[in-house]
């Protein structure tokens, strides 16, 4: 059973463009959370920095790590490896520390079946509609039209996924829906009511898909 002074962990995923970076950065600055920092064979973006917002490694250094049994999850998105490891998460949580993921579907299935000893919360991230999603994909620094296609269709897939969450959230105002991710935590944590209506969410789960 986890203790009482262990910390929790909370998982953010989302199609690309609904916004969980930013709002994992928000939840980390207003309450202290701290962040998994993920490995990754991608290149970095202009406004990332290494070692802060991801390790970036080779393909061989990933792999090794494989082999080495060092992921508490890992998954292949967009012909990059993705993964976060074990020892630094568990020493934080043990140390009373709560850790915020920002990981897709594929990595929150592992870390969920890894049954370990300590509160989890999940939370999927939506988009208000898809043509938001589009503008949003499309003002980043992603000015390849291919790529942005891409997106979208990948978006069809990663939504099918939103049922295995404790907690869909749409994010239509930043704030919003900060808070809201905000008040749910805390009232798992304290075992009070939640505002959350699941009919509204596979009603709009159901536009997006349409």
């Amino acid at each position: 059973m986890p203790s009482s002074n262990d910390g929790i962990m909370v998982i953010l995923s989302s199609p690309s463009g609904a916004g969980k970076t930013t709002l994992v950065k928000l939840l980390s600055d207003q309450d202290d959370y701290e962040v998994s920092i993920s490995h990754t064979t991608r290149q970095p973006r202009p406004n990332e920095t290494p070692d802060k917002d991801y390790y970036f490694v080779s393909d061989n250094e990933f792999k090794k790590l494989i082999q080495n049994e060092e992921f508490l999850e890992y998954a292949k998105v967009f012909n990059n490896y993705y993964g976060t490891t074990k020892t630094p998460v568990i020493d934080k949580l043990n140390k009373g520390k709560n850790v915020l993921f920002d990981i897709d579907w594929q990595g929150a299935d592992q870390i969920k079946n890894k049954n370990l000893d300590f509160k989890l919360v999940t939370f999927f991230i939506l988009p208000p509609s898809k043509q938001i999603l589009f503008e949003r994909l499309s003002n980043r620094d992603m000015k390849d039209k291919l790529i942005v296609e891409e997106r979208m269709k990948q978006f069809e897939r990663d939504v099918l996924h939103w049922i295995n969450y404790n907690y869909v959230v749409i994010n239509d105002d930043l704030n919003k829906c900060y808070k809201k991710i905000h008040n749910l935590i805390n009232a798992e944590v304290n075992n009070s009511s939640k505002d959350y209506d699941p009919d509204y969410i596979r009603s709009h789960v159901e536009n997006l898909t349409s």
